[in-house]
């Protein structure tokens, strides 16, 4: 039987020389304090779909120290084509079950917790479970699961990520509060002189998701609107409103076009993007999330719980700008924009 036990945080540990041998490469990349912060992370990850299944491979492989995964769910034979943790054998099973020995033959050296209670989502159990964790990562939800989970997250100062995909769109959004990192000096060198070979210390101020869903696209140019792509955005958008509109569920006919298509056209006014750039989302683009939206495809989740895993341990090495803090990406044309959006 399941143990609702989530513990508390541990010392601190050292990297051994033995891990030191088996992270060399990545230590050689990162520096050993970068390393050392990974090794003693402790990432809880909500939800394991097929995005959340690619962002643990790497970042266990990379040398985490504890990873907790809780999902609630049972493996249906839908999952069996993203998530590639589960097999035909586990369908019916705890998803978590399932999946807890396959993550630990990844990297003995992590540490994996399961749970599968849903008494854990909500209330001082969730709370508890957050507090142990240095960095939150819920994957395929709905957005007012992610505005809760990232309410709770900033009360208890830690960063949030979230992503997920609808068919061939997927998506990354991140709050890391006030974030430090280490970032190569870019400046302009005084005339006559080399670029000095030096890093300064750098800090990016996030926002929450529900700031972030308020921006305006004011100011920008036709030119600059296109190049941030907010076709893909105001897509997954829509569909996140027409969740709230019924009760969770994914539109899954054709029928849900002409819904999608009216909420699109609103949330594009509300935000007062230039219309000359986008006067709308295109139907076509409507017409397949119409019917596609349910339905995990494996190279999307793949590339989104790939760049995922790499933000999360680019937040915890700290020696590179994290996404800042949208990234949409688009799987029909192999294409991903970042928009930065309500932040300072």
């Amino acid at each position: 039987m399941e143990s609702t036990d989530i513990g508390t945080k541990s010392v601190p540990l050292q990297i051994t020389e033995d891990e030191a041998a088996v992270y060399d490469r990545q230590i050689r990349l990162w520096g050993l304090e970068a390393q050392q912060r990974m090794r003693n992370a402790t990432i809880l990850v909500l939800r394991l779909k097929g995005v959340a299944t690619e962002a643990i491979k790497n970042i266990v492989l990379a040398g985490i120290g504890t990873l907790i995964v809780l999902d609630t769910d049972d493996v249906s034979s839908e999952d069996l084509g993203a998530g590639f943790f589960f097999r035909d054998e586990d369908v019916g099973k705890k998803k978590v079950d399932a999946a807890k020995a396959r993550i630990e033959s990844l990297n003995p050296l992590v540490a994996v917790e399961e749970f599968h209670d849903p008494a854990l989502l909500d209330g001082d159990a969730f709370n508890n479970l957050v507090q142990r964790a240095d960095l939150v990562c819920m994957t395929d939800w709905d957005r007012e699961g992610l505005i809760r989970i990232n309410d709770v997250c900033r009360q208890y100062s830690k960063p949030f990520y979230a992503g997920g995909t609808f068919g061939l769109l997927g998506y990354i959004f991140c709050d890391l509060l006030a974030h430090d990192y280490i970032s190569p000096d870019r400046s302009a060198p005084a005339p006559g002189k080399e670029v000095p070979a030096k890093s300064i210390k750098l800090t990016a101020t996030y926002c929450p998701l529900s700031n972030a869903l308020q921006h305006r696209w004011l100011g920008l140019t036709r030119k600059q609107t296109k190049e941030l792509n907010p076709t893909v955005i105001f897509t997954i958008f829509a569909i996140w409103e027409y969740q709230a509109r019924h009760n969770g569920k994914l539109p899954y006919e054709g029928s849900a076009a002409a819904e999608l298509e009216a909420v699109a056209s609103s949330l594009l006014g509300r935000a007062e993007v230039n219309r000359q750039a986008l006067p709308a989302v295109p139907r076509e683009l409507i017409e397949t999330m119409a019917t596609t939206a349910p339905y995990e495809l494996s190279p999307v989740c793949a590339v989104v719980g790939g760049m995922l895993a790499q933000d999360i341990l680019k937040a915890l090495a700290a020696r590179e700008p994290p996404i800042a803090n949208f990234f949409a990406f688009d799987g029909s044309t192999g294409g991903g924009a970042v928009c930065r959006m309500s932040m300072p």
